[in-house]
């Protein structure tokens, strides 16, 4: 047993030697699922698999700040979510307000909120907008916390602003729609301004994008995991890393 830790130190370093710098994704998506499966087969409280979840979640931003990753998005909270029963969507909105709060004062990325925000609680609102001033100024790492989001929502708000827009600057609707193309409503979305994610990985074994950055994704690679998230280890981020450095990527093509 006490061999494991160092074999698995002399793994990871194989592995972070064996993929080339230029070949990391700039932009990783992350779906952290399967906290309440690992609760239930540890005998735990669903409580204790989202608190577990959090703890992991802090784990693999640290590295990614040490591979040098530019941008992380993580799917926290979607709106189906908040339908949770009253009980455990308490405990989970607490378990990512407390995370919110250490991420903020270990300043290790700077943090910006995705989502539909005004359905959200008022205290987690709060937290994410105090998290967002104070990491304003980090560099390095940019953390996008996907919470209270949904994929066509996000594309029903950017919809909705542009032609908000389009009406104040007096547009046609006619006119908008003859000249309406894809970077229109990009300039639009949550993620505006950011490139789109390289990577998706979600954890769990499910293999399904649930509504995660539905127009971000149309080219992303994709890589799914049975490790639930609370058990998702270095080395499997690694190898989802070395996978996709492995891939050719085609952009539809």
């Amino acid at each position: 047993m006490k061999l494991r830790k160092p074999l698995y130190s002399v793994y990871e370093r194989n592995l972070v030697a064996g993929i080339p710098a230029e070949r990391l994704p700039k932009h990783v998506g992350v779906m952290v699922d399967g906290n309440r499966r690992w609760a239930a087969l540890m005998g735990q409280t669903t409580r204790h698999g989202h608190q577990a979840g959090a703890e992991r979640i802090q784990e693999f931003l640290g590295w990614c700040r040490e591979l040098g990753i530019d941008v992380v998005t993580l799917y926290m909270l979607s709106t189906e979510n908040l339908s949770r029963p009253a009980e455990e969507l308490t405990d989970l909105l607490g378990i990512i307000e407390e995370l919110l709060t250490g991420l903020a004062d270990s300043r290790v990325a700077r943090l910006q909120p995705v989502g539909a925000l005004e359905l959200l609680p008022e205290g987690l609102a709060a937290t994410l907008e105090r998290a967002t001033v104070s990491t304003a100024e980090v560099e390095g790492l940019h953390v996008n916390i996907a919470v209270g989001y949904g994929g066509r929502q996000e594309i029903v708000d950017a919809v909705r602003e542009l032609l908000r827009d389009a009406a104040r600057e007096g547009r046609e609707l006619a006119e908008l729609a003859e000249t309406l193309g894809a970077e229109d409503i990009e300039n639009y979305l949550y993620t505006r301004g950011q490139p789109d994610p390289d990577l998706v990985i979600r954890t769990s074994g499910e293999q399904r994008l649930s509504g995660f950055m539905m127009w971000q994704s149309a080219y992303s690679e994709f890589y799914f995991c049975e490790a639930l998230w609370p058990d998702f280890r270095k080395v499997d981020f690694l190898r989802a890393l070395r996978d996709y450095a492995g891939r050719q990527r085609r952009f539809g093509s």
